[in-house]
């Protein structure tokens, strides 16, 4: 289905003329139709539904449909998040949208037209430097979700020293995101030192039993420490925008505690 114009103008005069309540309009909007532009059923309303717009991931789309859902994207949301971007995805974006931004280590693209307030108590901490890649893909995703993210890298257990040294930004967060690959210890060792939730990325690094990131995954579902969430191999972005939901969702408990 297309999206239609005259829908919108429908639901609005019903709103005016009292026959249609706000609430049940509300209702309407989070289900309108999407625009089919043929390769893509673009959801401009998904923002309305889960609190961001559509995010596009460009793994699989050639560099100019990726250009052309991003124009449609901006065009009606002014935001703008593509994940796992390669160089051609991203000249192509930018040669249709000038103000945007590649982050080459996150193979992300972002633009934000009008950008908001950002709210602070997302940390993405990270094992490595290897790990950096999906590390930055969270908190540049939290970023775009509305949260000031520190990110604080190169802290894994075999320097774990080096951790301690951060330990008061870590207890200062609400939520934090450890990325780690190899045995995939940092999580839990996170997760003994703070009171916080903490969402566990396993990544792909590693040597040959590591199996792609499959031993650290094993190694963070059995986390005996707790308070540990755990999102798929390398899923940066999950992490992020689980991250920015949580955050947000205790500033606005915290909020409606003080107004009561």
């Amino acid at each position: 289905m297309q999206l239609d114009a005259a829908i919108l103008t429908d639901l609005l005069g019903q709103v005016r003329d009292g026959s249609l309540p706000v609430s049940d309009a509300l209702e309407r909007l989070r289900v309108l139709p999407y625009e089919d532009v043929g390769f893509a059923k673009i959801d401009h309303h998904r923002g309305l539904r889960d609190g961001f717009p559509e995010v596009i991931l460009a793994l699989g789309k050639s560099p100019a449909q990726v250009a052309a859902i991003a124009q449609r994207l901006v065009e009606r949301g002014g935001r703008l998040l593509v994940t796992r971007a390669d160089p051609a995805h991203a000249a192509a974006v930018l040669a249709a949208l000038p103000e945007a931004t590649y982050h080459e280590t996150a193979r992300a693209i972002t633009l934000e037209r009008r950008p908001s307030l950002r709210l602070a108590g997302v940390t993405v901490v990270c094992a490595g430097t290897s790990d950096l890649a999906v590390a930055e893909e969270a908190a540049i995703t939290a970023d775009m979700m509305g949260c000031e993210v520190s990110l604080i890298v190169d802290v894994g257990v075999a320097g774990i020293h080096r951790l301690f040294d951060r330990l008061s930004d870590l207890r200062a967060a609400r939520v934090i995101v450890a990325v780690a690959g190899m045995e995939g210890a940092l999580a839990s060792v996170v997760a003994g030192l703070v009171d916080v939730p903490v969402i566990a990325v396993p990544t792909s690094i590693g040597y040959g039993a590591s199996f792609g990131g499959l031993a650290a995954l094993l190694a963070m579902l059995n986390s005996c420490a707790a308070g540990v969430s755990v999102v798929n191999i390398d899923n940066g972005f999950g992490a992020g925008y689980m991250a920015a939901l949580i955050n947000r969702g205790m500033r606005e408990q915290a909020t409606e505690n003080r107004e009561q």
